[in-house]
């Protein structure tokens, strides 16, 4: 299951409180204060792990509580600190405070830790208030308590080219095709119902991420079907890619065009700007003679794009459209 948002609450540890005693020792009066420290509260940490896609772990187990510090003790014997918890999320994840809205971080390379919250600091004990004209202080703190927060994350994945189209246009079929990714594909309309991931590699040193986002629909800006819930996925991408589905049963080509376009735009009006290329696709299906494309290359030359003709199931086509996407990545 693809999960890309949940909330959280995470509450750290609090701080241990501490000690007021007194040295008692035969043969040694009047000892003076020896109580210990308590131990700092432990903290929570966000860490991002490219391994993990999804916020599945969270669904169902959304609280998390760090260790608290162990309280100070005789002898000057200082608390134990409370351990660290860390928790991994995939690189891309947003995280946000629910009560204000606020971005606290946002994860965009693997490794990267962000404190979610702090242990509270342990309380200090009573050799700490020692002073030359208080020399039996019976003072002691309290540990301080750990924060708590109730957060929001949400995973945007990140990649470099990000396919859109139409339900059943091919987008599924072209990332297997292109990577090794192997989503599902089937022969009806929405089989894709999460965004997939895949890398593509042009040779040993060239390689680019490509994702393809569920079919999106007429009016998709307003609830119908899947693939506006995961456009905001293709936010982070530095190209989008249009897929149109050029086989006889298909709307017009430039009807799919103008329909993703209006989505899109819907939905964001900066991601018209991530625009760059137009593909048709199963040209496979359409025989050499027929295989008449000018109006959708005046088209494509009206809006600014780069124009490209493939079949995701043969391949034709595919190995070039790549080796352009990746032209203008370096770009």
């Amino acid at each position: 299951m693809f999960v890309d948002k949940v909330k959280i609450r995470l509450v750290a540890g609090n701080g241990g409180n501490g000690c007021a005693s007194f040295r008692r020792e035969k043969f040694v009066p009047k000892g003076g204060p020896d109580g210990g420290d308590g131990g700092n509260g432990g903290s929570i940490y966000l860490v991002a792990d490219r391994g993990m896609n999804s916020l599945i772990n969270y669904r169902y187990n959304p609280y998390f509580r760090a260790q608290d510090g162990a309280h100070g003790r005789g002898k000057k014997m200082h608390g134990k600190n409370g351990e660290d918890l860390y928790l991994k999320v995939p690189v891309g994840t947003i995280v946000k405070d629910v009560d204000t809205g606020e971005v606290l971080f946002d994860f965009t390379e693997h490794g990267q830790e962000f404190r979610a919250v702090k242990g509270g600091r342990g309380g200090r004990g009573n050799v700490q208030f020692a002073t030359p004209t208080n020399r039996a202080p019976r003072l002691a703190e309290n540990g301080e308590q750990g924060e708590e927060k109730f957060l929001l994350l949400e995973v945007k994945i990140m990649a470099d080219v990000g396919i859109v189209g139409l339900p059943n246009a091919g987008k599924s079929s072209l990332l297997r095709k292109a990577s090794a990714a192997r989503p599902r594909v089937e022969p009806w309309p929405f089989t894709t119902i999460s965004p997939h991931v895949g890398v593509v590699r042009l040779g040993e040193e060239s390689s680019f991420i490509m994702a393809d986002i569920p079919g999106l629909t007429e009016n998709a800006h307003k609830g119908v079907g899947l693939g506006i819930r995961f456009l905001k996925h293709i936010e982070r991408t530095k190209i989008i890619l249009l897929l149109i589905d050029i086989s006889p049963s298909a709307p017009s080509p430039l009807n799919q065009i103008e329909i993703l376009l209006n989505e899109i735009v819907s939905y964001s009006k900066e991601l018209r700007k991530k625009i760059r290329a137009v593909a048709v696709n199963k040209i496979d299906l359409i025989p050499e003679e027929k295989r008449n494309f000018s109006y959708i290359i005046k088209k494509a030359d009206e809006l600014g794009w780069f124009f490209f003709k493939i079949s995701a199931l043969s391949g034709e086509g595919v190995d070039k459209l790549v080796k352009e996407l990746y032209s203008l990545l370096k770009e």
